[in-house]
């Protein structure tokens, strides 16, 4: 049985997204007097370029504000910086969300009164998904390749929006590789896990943060830092090149011995076709290798994931619920 819950913190990565900032403060404050609970909202700047900082640290410096100001020195990415915000929570229950607004801060109170049903993780599945064909075929994927790896059926890993109890946080904090996907370190320590369907709008203000490359890069760093069955997989498959190529020779062989060199030189391009195959399988493997060797050397160097340049929070108390008259 999990302890109650008696304060919920919120926590936000934000990079460049200054348009958006007002609007995301009223409505996740909004959503948050809601509840019957005491709450925080720590909002992480990831290197923004353009005035989220600024507009961050001014709303935490408003008296009596529940906006705490996390500023990083430099870009870290989404779960460094969400990383960033754990090490500073308070609340019992704790609820990632993006910045962008395309998953509603609306959805908190559901996800709140989900996890008080006994639940230390829960996830969303995001509902017609208002994103570009490219992105729901790569989510598709990448969900899909999660899934395999690591035998969780959580439906919708790509969505920010989910709620951790404190100990799922207290044990993600304590594992110490760099490259983190915190979804699917929660549902490794996690008892208890449910999925429930949440709005997804359209973005409003600027560009989504997740180009081509960094969706590619993904990709690598969940294969790699979730599983090596790739390097299995390599083994397998060079296993069988290997006999392959043994009986591809003995027909070779047998076949100018029985037919005479004219067939042989004839076959000259097909075995170019497979030397190349055979070189193209060598590439593959040295890639895969020197991803997981990439990340031996990232690790042994135990470089911070990041580096919190300030935090910023009201010298004026905020009020909890149960202290409003």
């Amino acid at each position: 049985m999990n302890e109650p819950i008696n304060k919920v913190s919120v926590v936000i990565p934000v990079y460049n997204e200054q348009d958006s900032l007002p609007a995301l403060i009223n409505r996740t404050v909004t959503a948050c007097e809601s509840l019957s609970l005491a709450y925080e909202i720590l909002l992480v700047d990831d290197g923004s370029t353009d005035e989220s900082a600024d507009l961050l640290q001014q709303a935490a410096e408003a008296p009596g504000s529940h906006i705490v100001a996390v500023i990083l020195n430099r870009n870290y990415g989404q779960h460094s910086a969400i990383m960033a915000g754990f090490s500073h929570v308070s609340g019992d229950l704790i609820i990632t969300l993006d910045a962008d607004l395309q998953n509603p801060p609306e959805e908190i109170p559901r996800l709140v009164a989900t996890a008080q049903q006994n639940y230390d993780v829960v996830g969303t599945v995001r509902q017609n998904r208002q994103d570009s064909g490219f992105r729901k075929i790569a989510s598709r994927i990448l969900n899909h390749l999660i899934q395999r790896a690591t035998g969780k059926p959580m439906g919708d890993y790509g969505c920010m929006l989910r709620a951790y109890r404190r100990p799922v946080i207290e044990a993600i904090l304590n594992c110490h590789e760099r490259s983190t996907f915190i979804p699917i370190l929660a549902n490794t320590f996690a008892r208890r896990t449910i999925d429930i369907p949440v709005l997804h709008a359209e973005r409003e203000f600027g560009d989504s943060k997740y180009s081509l490359m960094r969706l590619v890069n993904l990709m690598f760093d969940l294969v790699t830092c979730l599983t090596t069955t790739p390097l299995r997989m390599l083994s397998v498959f060079g296993c069988v090149t290997a006999v392959c190529g043994f009986a591809l020779a003995l027909l070779l062989v047998t076949l100018r011995l029985f037919l005479g060199p004219e067939w042989s030189a004839d076959g000259v391009f097909m075995l170019f076709a497979v030397l190349f195959m055979f070189i193209g399988a060598q590439f593959v493997g040295m890639g895969l290798l020197g991803e997981y060797i990439g990340r031996i050397y990232t690790d042994v160097r135990a470089r911070p994931r990041y580096f919190i340049q300030r935090v910023v929070k009201s010298s004026t108390p905020s009020m909890t619920q149960g202290e409003k008259v």
